[in-house]
């Protein structure tokens, strides 16, 4: 009883996130992120701090923490040293109306900065952390010049959000707030609806960390989703740019995002990491999954590889497998779509003259010879079809794949598939099934894929193999030559499919 009376929780460990795209930071985490910077900051009483994106106001009240204690002897009598800190070092610009409040709560002990109840003297209720009220720029295809969004769904009432986020909704972000910062750290939005089908959202997170760059602070740090590793939509340019910044100086990667965000799945998992103005060379990476931590110094690009080799592990497997130079399997793979059929087309119950099988979301149907209008030369070959989506949840091991299955002559399939061929027969595709089941296949394409979907970009790393013959995953791990560990890695992350 002793001990759970003794027990002083932080307040901020039970906030209820605002959605799965605005999660508020857990403390430890914020701790975390904040140990990466230079200890000198903390003994600097004119080190500017600002975080653009705040909710809880965690990353304030740490930094302020850090501050407090390091600035001791500096500015001994607390109750100056606190009101210089609040006042001319540590910053922040409110996503909303109310997560200025809660941050004002956070930082000042009071949601209002000229409160009595303020720990902090401002003239001004608003205090160092601002939110104004802004909108979004609307161009002639009713779409938000600075986020993308649509007209449709963000013009609204204007008692309700409208979700216009102040730091990039501006030309002019830099005059914000005024001045230029030491640091800038943050968890910013990740994403917002566009009023597509499926939860088709424009990711934001990206915006963020690009304008955050923009002010040319001493330290960037955020804490965003890691599919921009190797996918995501709108996001080539931002990767690229990430990928090919030397600046970027550590990366700390949770796959199962529930390690950093308990009770929250966001697919692909969620990163942060630290760019260093100062810094050029290799970055440090590390990957924590649950109590296991992996790291390793090296190149955010490895020599013939265009995107991110998310884990430390595997960059020794597919460093063998690309030095053998051998074609890949995703010229083999079929477009989306592949016969220009939607998801929800059923095709007719029954076989007719000039009908083909198609394979849809459920089972199977017949569909007239006349309604195929492209990659009609396929429907006579052999084939594999694969579901495009396969939606494998953040546990491991993952399965990766669905399970394929042969395309006999005179079939196609609606956009639930993509198929792999043309092949010169069944035993061929039978002898393909058998590689796409392997483990080390799965593994090469989790390297790439980090969401449900599965495109023809998910099989680049797949090598192309002699599908004379079954395949296994022995003949494979010879072939290539790999070593126990490399093995185990496969076996720890891809679980077999029956």
């Amino acid at each position: 009883m002793q001990t759970i009376n003794s027990h002083n929780p932080d307040i901020l460990n039970c906030v209820a996130n605002l959605s799965s795209d605005e999660v508020f930071t857990p403390p430890n985490i914020a701790k975390l992120m904040l140990n990466n910077l230079p200890s000198d900051l903390w003994t600097n009483e004119n080190a500017k701090f600002l975080d653009p994106v705040s909710k809880s106001g965690v990353f304030l009240r740490e930094i302020t923490s850090r501050l407090i204690y390091g600035l001791e002897k500096k500015i001994p009598k607390l109750e100056k040293r606190v009101n210089h800190i609040l006042k001319n070092q540590v910053f922040g610009i409110a996503i909303t109306e109310l997560t200025s409040l809660i941050s004002r709560r956070t930082l000042y002990c009071s949601k209002y900065a000229d409160s009595k109840y303020s720990i902090a003297k401002f003239q001004n209720k608003y205090g160092n952390i601002k939110f104004e009220k802004t909108t979004h720029d609307w161009n002639n295809k009713n779409n938000c010049n600075f986020c993308g969004v649509s007209k449709e769904l963000y013009d609204r009432n204007k008692k309700l959000e409208n979700y216009a986020y102040p730091f990039i909704h501006n030309h002019e972000s830099d005059k914000i707030i005024n001045m230029k910062f030491d640091v800038i750290i943050g968890n910013p939005p990740y994403q917002m609806s566009d009023g597509g089908g499926g939860g088709s959202a424009i990711p934001l997170y990206n915006k963020f960390v690009s304008i955050a760059k923009r002010l040319d602070p001493r330290f960037l740090t955020m804490i965003i989703p890691s599919r921009w590793f190797t996918g995501g939509r709108g996001l080539d340019e931002f990767r690229d740019e990430m990928l090919n910044d030397k600046r970027i100086s550590k990366i700390f990667d949770f796959p199962n995002s529930s390690d950093c965000f308990p009770g929250v799945e966001i697919k692909g998992g969620v990163c942060y990491f630290l760019w260093d103005r100062g810094y050029q060379g290799n970055c440090d990476i590390t990957t924590i999954k649950g109590n296991s931590k992996t790291s390793l110094t090296r190149p955010l690009l490895e020599k013939d590889i265009n995107f991110f080799l998310r884990y430390n592990q595997s960059v020794s497997t597919i460093k063998k497998i690309l030095n053998l130079k051998e074609k890949k399997i995703d010229n083999l793979v079929s477009s989306m779509k592949p016969f220009g059929f939607r998801t929800f087309f059923k095709g007719k119950p029954s076989k007719s003259k000039n009908s083909v099988k198609i394979y849809h979301n459920g089972g199977s149907g017949y569909v007239s010879l006349n309604e195929i209008k492209i990659n009609k030369e396929m429907i006579d070959k052999h084939k594999v079809f694969i579901t495009e989506a396969y939606g494998a949840g953040e546990s491991f091991p993952h399965q990766i794949l669905n399970k394929p299955f042969y395309g006999e002559l005179g079939s196609v399939c609606t956009e639930t598939y993509v198929y792999l061929g043309p092949f010169k027969s069944k035993k061929i595709c039978q002898n393909v099934i058998s590689y796409i089941k392997t483990k080390f296949f799965r593994f090469l394409v989790l390297m790439v894929k980090n969401t449900q979907h599965g495109s023809r970009s998910v099989y680049k790393l797949v090598p192309i193999q002699n599908f004379d013959e079954k395949i296994t995953d022995e003949i494979l791990y010879k072939k290539y030559d790999l070593n126990q560990k490399e093995i185990k890695f496969i076996d720890d992350m891809i679980r077999p499919m029956e």
